[in-house]
């Protein structure tokens, strides 16, 4: 079993900042991907961004410039920096694990509120 403990989040005013992060344990063999998706209410979950292990990442359009993602492989934990946070950023977000077998993994995520 895989355990992903995401912390981080909360209230703040737009244009603030958050780091949120993601510790990943147990049975991880190796990490192929990790990524951070957010969920608003009434919403699909959409991915926001993504680190391949050797260090590739993604990130939606609506975050490019203002986020950040990295990884700490030996910790096997993956952060996302929020800068220039709006209003359209508030969501629960979740981080995901992906093992090279192709299993994944959600954590159980993390609340974002950005509100004045």
């Amino acid at each position: 079993q895989v355990q992903l403990v995401e912390s981080g989040g909360g209230l703040v005013q737009p244009g603030s900042s958050l780091r949120l992060s993601c510790a990943a344990s147990g049975n991880i063999l190796s990490v192929k991907r990790m990524g951070w998706y957010r969920q608003a209410p009434g919403k699909q979950r959409e991915l926001v961004a993504a680190i391949t292990s050797g260090g590739s990442t993604n990130y939606a359009d609506s975050v490019t410039g203002r986020f950040t993602i990295s990884r700490d492989n030996a910790k096997n934990t993956v952060y996302l920096q929020m800068n220039s946070l709006k209003p359209d950023d508030t969501a629960v977000y979740y981080c995901h694990l992906t093992r090279p077998d192709g299993l994944g993994y959600w954590g159980q995520g993390t609340q974002v509120t950005v509100s004045s």
